[in-house]
């Protein structure tokens, strides 16, 4: 199994030990890719519109093709940030920001519909839904079709502040994710993502995308005839 970590920080504090523990207990060969951020891509999208047109021209394209490159082989990804303001990291953000080439809309890759992915994240008090929802969101409009989340207030300022009792029922819950992840290594497309992807698909089809490198990939691809990305 391959997996992904991405770390919204560059320090290895709660939401990373939760990562790497659910990492831990999964069974059997394991190929583990972590990339912290924003240590490994700490650019912001600059609104050129240049990857709509062709990846390879975002100012950013070295440093974000390493990691994306890893994310599409991979069979499994974890996500982890701490809730800063209520919200998803800073770094997290930025890097979600500079993959929305990949959301349905654009030019999604058929790959991110075999996937599995968990988002984790902690905060010493609360607001961790919202955190999860950046995320989740975002992997969602990927094709991510399985997506588990987990958001737990730590009530402690790093992994060595959390009580014991905290982490006996942080142990319990990453245990029942593992073991829905066994359960379920093939995850399928459901309807909510069949349905949004036949709607980009009629404006794909109306020409009503950013731009007409939109549709020849789509066509390239077969989407806009009977093929779809979730099919083998």
């Amino acid at each position: 199994m391959k997996i992904v970590l991405i770390h919204g920080q560059n320090h290895k504090g709660s939401s990373y030990h939760i990562g790497r523990m659910i990492e831990n207990k999964l069974p059997g060969e394991k190929e583990v890719t972590e990339f912290f951020l924003p240590r490994d891509l700490h650019h912001f999208c600059v609104g050129c519109y240049r990857c709509i047109e062709d990846e390879s021209q975002c100012p950013f394209y070295g440093d974000k093709k390493k990691m994306m490159d890893k994310v599409e082989e991979a069979d499994l990804l974890i996500f982890t940030t701490p809730t800063y303001c209520m919200r998803a990291s800073a770094p997290m953000k930025s890097f979600l920001d500079l993959t929305f080439s990949y959301w349905m809309v654009h030019k999604p890759r058929k790959v991110m519909f075999q996937k599995n992915a968990v988002v984790v994240t902690t905060a010493a008090g609360s607001g961790m839904r919202h955190a999860l929802k950046d995320i989740s969101n975002a992997l969602f409009f990927w094709g991510v079709p399985r997506i588990k989340t987990y958001g737990v207030s730590v009530q402690a300022m790093n992994w060595a502040g959390v009580s014991d009792k905290k982490k006996s029922q942080i142990e319990k819950r990453t245990d029942r994710i593992v073991r829905s992840l066994q359960r379920n290594h093939h995850p399928k497309a459901g309807m909510k993502t069949k349905v949004f992807f036949l709607m980009m698909r009629k404006m794909q089809q109306g020409n009503r995308s950013a731009s007409i490198s939109e549709k020849n990939y789509w066509e390239k691809e077969g989407w806009l005839g009977k093929v779809r990305p979730w099919q083998s």
